[in-house]
Order: structure tokens, then C-alpha cells, then sequence
């Protein structure tokens, strides 16, 4: 949830500077405004980082499962996916020109990669900003 502030920080130092014509009360007043705009940004910052931090530990207690189901489905999603953009990119274009070589018109199945796409840039997203934290020396691991 976004801090109400966000976003009328000008709208209100207008407002301040019409309200106090002396010149130090509105720039004590604009202090405060800006004061409660860097707080409601740090408070959102914070929620997004704790959840961060919450879906990390998840993540890594299903890593350490030793049941399947629960620590390979992240591999076997990127691998589906690697799998499926291999095929569609690569594979189904070589199969078809080869069909047309040999004067054979085949129709080859067609995968809905608009569904492909939300799964794989959600997965590689994660993956960019791990890399974004170890390249900023954040995370060590």
C-alpha cells in the first residue's frame, strides 16, 4: 500500500507556502511534509523487503526437501520452459523447413507462449534480481 503523500509533495508545498506566508514557517512546514514523504517510502520499502525476505525462507526450506514434489518443481518448471522455447524457437522451425524440403506440408503443434512467457519472466525475474544483489554485493551466496 502506497503512503497517501506519495506523489502530492508539490501540490502540498503550494499549499504550505500559500498557508504560511513567513518564509522559515513554510520551509519548517515543507520539511515536515517531505519528512513524512521519505517515511511513508521507507515504510513501503520495508514491507516489500520483509516480504522479500519471507518468500526467501520459503524458498529455501523447499530447496531442502528431500521430496520431489516439493524441492524439484522450480527446476522442473524452468526445464518445461526451457524445453518449450527450445522447441519453439529452434526445433519446430528446423522441422517444419525439413518437412518443406522433402515437399511434405506438416502442421506441427503450437504452444500458447503468451502463457509461457508470464510463467518463464516471472521465474527469470526472480532470477535477475538474486543476480542484481550478488553483482551489488548484497548477498554473498
Amino acid at each position: 500500500m502506497a503512503f497517501p503523500l506519495l506523489g502530492l509533495l508539490p501540490f502540498a508545498e503550494k499549499l504550505v507556502d500559500r498557508i504560511f506566508p513567513n518564509p522559515s514557517d513554510a520551509a519548517e512546514a515543507k520539511l515536515k511534509l517531505l519528512e513524512l514523504e521519505q517515511t511513508g517510502q521507507l515504510a513501503v520499502l520495508a514491507a516489500e523487503t520483509d516480504l522479500a525476505k519471507g518468500q526467501q525462507s520459503i524458498n529455501l526450506e523447499e530447496a531442502k526437501s528431500a521430496n520431489l514434489f516439493i524441492s524439484g518443481w522450480r527446476p522442473f518448471i524452468g526445464w518445461t520452459c526451457g524445453s518449450a522455447f527450445a522447441y519453439h524457437f529452434i526445433l519446430q522451425p528446423l522441422i517444419a523447413f525439413g518437412f518443406a524440403m522433402a515437399g511434405e506440408r506438416v502442421d506441427l503443434p503450437v504452444f500458447d507462449m503468451d502463457a509461457l512467457f508470464t510463467v518463464l519472466m516471472g521465474m527469470l525475474g526472480l532470477g535477475g534480481m538474486r543476480s542484481f544483489e550478488k553483482s551489488r554485493g548484497v548477498s554473498s551466496k
